[in-house]
């Protein structure tokens, strides 16, 4: 996050002070969303970047890290997504995906073939970067913003969202955006500045369940458990089903008949009519004959 003068203007209450609160938000929505997601604050200005929070699930520590920035000196945007990037390479839980989210509100120093530069090599380690550029920005901070986005798109998607001084708060505006589509929040806005124009568009029902996890995490949590109990007794059901379909289809197989004996009096498997059991029979009925001969 940027802690120039120019964070001071231009957003209600400050600009400042509205990135504070998006920042809540983002860790809200990816904490919320990955038990297992961790998030980090850094600063870019000053006389250079300054790792205000490690990597940590705790929202104290963030509200700890945002308290205690100053605002002073320009931005430094590409010591400070390098140093993002080797932290995030030294993460504890290798399977986390690596992804930058950079809040921008000043010029930009670095030139448009340095700004590619990096955008390079940071695709090439396979981390993501969504820039958050807001208040009255300049056509060659869009310029170069543009740039780098163009070339650090991957498949997991790299964004830009870029908001410009409105009537909704900077956190409202996020919502909108793709950066956090995904986290239990509907982004229903592109980047490049539709993020601001899409904030008024569905309301409420952009949030899963209808519910702003930010706003009433245990009624959002309530929600998601009872909608995973739901589908968890209805898979049982569905099991429970097919299982008994299929015990009635062995039903109706007939049995043999248990009154038959196994074995035959001579000592062979007693069957329907087949082996020694059928010429035992036919012997016994051609004695009969015999006998009604005699008798005749």
């Amino acid at each position: 996050m940027p802690t120039t003068k120019h964070a001071k203007i231009s957003f209600r209450p400050s600009r400042f002070e509205a990135q504070a609160d998006a920042v809540n938000l983002i860790f809200q929505a990816k904490t919320q969303a990955n038990p297992e997601s961790s998030v980090g604050l850094m600063s870019m200005g000053g006389s250079g970047p300054e790792v205000l929070t490690t990597l940590t699930t705790e929202p104290g520590k963030i509200l700890d890290g945002l308290h205690r920035t100053k605002i002073r000196g320009s931005s430094h945007i590409s010591t400070g997504i390098n140093i993002a990037a080797f932290a995030l390479k030294h993460r504890q839980n290798k399977s986390q995906r690596q992804r930058i989210i950079v809040f921008t509100c000043s010029p930009i120093a670095e030139d448009e073939k340095s700004m590619v530069k990096l955008a390079k090599r940071i695709k090439k380690n396979n981390i993501s970067v969504d820039f958050i550029a807001f208040g009255d920005l300049e056509h060659d901070t869009t310029k170069k913003l543009d740039a780098f986005n163009e070339n650090v798109r991957g498949g997991d998607g790299s964004h830009l969202a870029i908001i410009p001084p409105g009537p909704n708060l900077l956190s409202d505006s996020i919502i909108t955006t793709p950066i956090l589509a995904g986290e239990g929040m509907v982004g229903g806005a592109g980047a490049g500045g539709a993020g601001a124009e899409g904030g008024g568009e569905g309301g409420g029902n952009q949030f899963e369940f209808g519910v702003d996890p930010s706003m009433d995490p245990e009624l959002a949590l309530a929600l998601r458990m009872s909608f995973e109990e739901e589908k968890a007794r209805q898979e049982k059901e569905k099991k429970e089903r097919e299982a008994q379909e299929g015990k009635s289809d062995l039903e109706g197989i007939p049995e043999g008949d248990e009154k038959q004996p196994l074995l035959d009096k001579a000592g062979e498997p007693s069957g329907s009519g087949s082996g020694s059991g059928s010429k035992d029979a036919e012997g016994d009925k051609k004695d009969d004959d015999a006998d009604k001969m005699d008798t005749a």
